[in-house]
């Protein structure tokens, strides 16, 4: 991402902006995906979602987190922090976008943590390769199941928090229990 790009507030941008953004990234059945399952009826963490715009003040960009839970064995909510879309129009991937918008959301939850709001583990849907330099990775998670279908192995989580975090369940939206 070129120093010429701006983030700021998901919310700052019309919501229809932002569909298309994500219908031009992941096609307009991407409301068929787990992940939307998961985080349904949530709004996104306003502190936590992000857009970018380039050097012209276009969209290319988004980064959305959504409050949800892990429903452990006993029932038991435990709350987490889904992350994505991370989304970026095609024509501008591989420009450093999504890299900048991961950063500006985990910069946030630092700065939340210091704050002293409370930490929570991050989990997403998504490729080792590109989020493991986050810290993100599937060995927590191996237990953990999502109410549709997913490969075990994308299903990834970060956070010192995990460790409290039970090692079966199933995610769901916040509230949902």
């Amino acid at each position: 991402m070129d120093d010429t790009a701006t983030l700021i507030p998901l919310s700052a941008v019309d919501p229809a902006m932002v569909e298309a953004l994500l219908d031009r990234a992941f096609g307009p059945e991407r409301h068929a995906r787990t992940a939307y399952r998961i985080r349904a009826g949530m709004e996104c963490l306003d502190a936590l979602s992000f857009a970018a715009l380039d050097a012209d003040e276009m969209l290319v960009g988004t980064i959305q987190c959504w409050p949800i839970a892990l429903i452990d064995k006993e029932g038991r909510p435990v709350p987490l922090v889904m992350v994505g879309p991370v989304a970026v129009v095609p024509e501008r991937q591989s420009e450093g976008f999504g890299q900048g918008l991961m950063a500006a959301m985990l910069d946030s939850e630092a700065r939340l943590a210091q704050d002293g709001s409370p930490a929570f583990a991050q989990v997403l849907i998504g490729d080792l390769d590109y989020y493991g330099r986050w810290g993100f990775s599937s060995a927590a998670t191996s237990g953990w199941r999502c109410p549709g279908p997913y490969e075990p192995e994308r299903l990834l989580a970060r956070g010192a928090a995990l460790a409290a975090m039970p090692s079966e369940g199933m995610l769901a939206p916040w509230g949902s229990e």
